[in-house]
């Protein structure tokens, strides 16, 4: 095996990856993840909801937002942007709100890369969470659907994006 193909065989153990592609241009995709009134249109899986507390989007700052569940569970999310390149590039860590200990014990914590590439007008968006190991990231998969929930929450970007076309 190739000593390259290493560190990427485990890299890929540790991620999950959603890729979608839209009939827009990348500046407006990017603006959506961009506007935390638009982020509360599309954010999170089916039946779910955002609110927003608080969101400053540059890198060190903070977006702290609850996501509604459909059976009324709300889930405390915190993002740090770590990395902003308009409109090619975001980079943050996410956990949960920085509660109680119990909460801290349970948070949900991973690193993200989204990149944006145009092609005629087109954008490919590709997601890269990556987790600190890859039993965590089975954990996180099961126990909160992240697989599917990422492919929910691109879809509903698509319907966001298609309606303001």
């Amino acid at each position: 095996m190739d000593a390259r193909a290493k560190p990427d065989a485990a890299l890929d153990a540790r991620s999950i990856v959603t890729t979608r592609s839209f009939d827009a241009p990348r500046e407006l995709v990017f603006a959506a993840w961009s506007d935390p009134d638009r982020l509360a249109q599309w954010w999170g899986p089916n039946g779910f909801t955002t609110t927003t507390s608080e969101f400053d989007m540059r890198p060190g700052g903070v977006w702290r937002f609850v996501m509604h569940g459909p059976d009324g569970t709300d889930y405390q999310n915190r993002i740090v942007y770590e990395e902003i390149v308009p409109p090619e590039r975001l980079v943050y860590s996410h956990g949960g709100d920085g509660g109680d200990e119990e909460e801290e014990l349970e948070s949900v914590r991973f690193r993200v890369t989204v990149a944006f590439e145009e092609e005629g007008g087109r954008t490919t968006l590709t997601m890269r969470a990556v987790f600190e190991t890859a039993a965590e990231r089975d954990r996180v998969a099961e126990k909160y659907g992240a697989v599917e929930g990422g492919q929910q929450t691109l879809a509903r970007l698509a319907e966001h994006l298609a309606a303001r076309r």
